[in-house]
């Protein structure tokens, strides 16, 4: 029989080194709070060093521990590079969390091949050796660990009145990564998992949100009648993150306020 102090170790961090990419943005940057908040040790990697560097700051004046660096996720080489570097600064490599992502929006009959491959190789290519690193380090290691995605409920339900085609493609596709990764690297400890939340109270969408003709309709859709929250995001990726999870994996858990149980 389990003791109360079992279950609560069940979301201790404490001596966990998690790697967060897109860590600076609004959703990384919760996660990242949340993360150091339960004890780990979170290096915080952003497109601009000097907005990881800020948040890494922040942290750690409320008592938590991070590293800012930056780290441009779609250089594959540098990822690469980077990747053993904070492995052997910190001696391993628990959690990798990848928050990030690009919208670029334009009907589907007009898009454009230079926007489309962006998009791919941002939001899918890029997760894919984000991810493949950090298990090599994972592997040599022998320590297991946990990859938490953020996809996003259009990897499964497409938006009619906005051009979305490369983004549902390619979060789309990430699900699909996250199902096969899990399946490949379950062998060596490592657990592979998504988080697909609805819109989230971001800068990336603040624009969108702000049109009533959008954000009134879009609300009306999801029967928990509001659109996530950062924190709500954070939560699951501590989840994720945690013992908690250890037999979850290949799961694209959906914060969506219930708007795929609707449609």
């Amino acid at each position: 029989m389990s003791s109360l102090e079992d279950y609560r170790k069940l979301y201790d961090l404490t001596g966990k080194v998690a790697l967060v990419a897109g860590g600076a943005g609004g959703i990384g940057a919760a996660i990242c709070e949340a993360l150091a908040a339960f004890g780990a040790t979170v290096v915080v990697c952003g497109r601009t060093g000097a907005k990881a560097e800020a948040l890494a700051a922040r942290i750690n004046e409320q008592g938590g521990k991070a590293w800012g660096a930056p780290l441009d996720i779609m250089n594959v080489q540098e990822v690469r590079t980077f990747v053993p570097e904070v492995a052997n600064r910190f001696g391993k490599i628990d959690v990798v969390v990848n928050s990030v992502g690009i919208l670029r929006e334009a009907p589907a009959l007009e898009y454009t091949e230079e926007d489309w491959d962006y998009a791919l190789d941002l939001n899918l290519k890029a997760a894919f050796f984000l991810s493949q690193a950090v298990a090599r380090e994972q592997v040599s290691r022998g320590t297991g660990g946990k990859h938490i995605h953020i996809s996003s409920v259009r990897s499964m339900l497409g938006l009619p009145k906005r051009g979305y085609i490369s983004y549902c493609a390619s979060k789309g596709g990430m699900n699909m990564m996250i199902k096969h990764l899990a399946t490949e690297w379950a062998k060596h400890g490592i657990t592979v998992n998504g988080i697909a939340p609805t819109f989230v109270r971001t800068e990336l969408v603040a624009h969108m949100l702000a049109d009533p003709g959008f954000y009134n309709p879009l609300v009306a859709r999801i029967p928990l009648g509001r659109i996530a929250e950062p924190r709500d995001i954070a939560a699951l990726a501590v989840y994720l993150a945690a013992p908690a999870s250890d037999f979850i994996t290949g799961q694209i858990i959906f914060a969506d306020g219930g708007i795929t149980a609707s449609q």
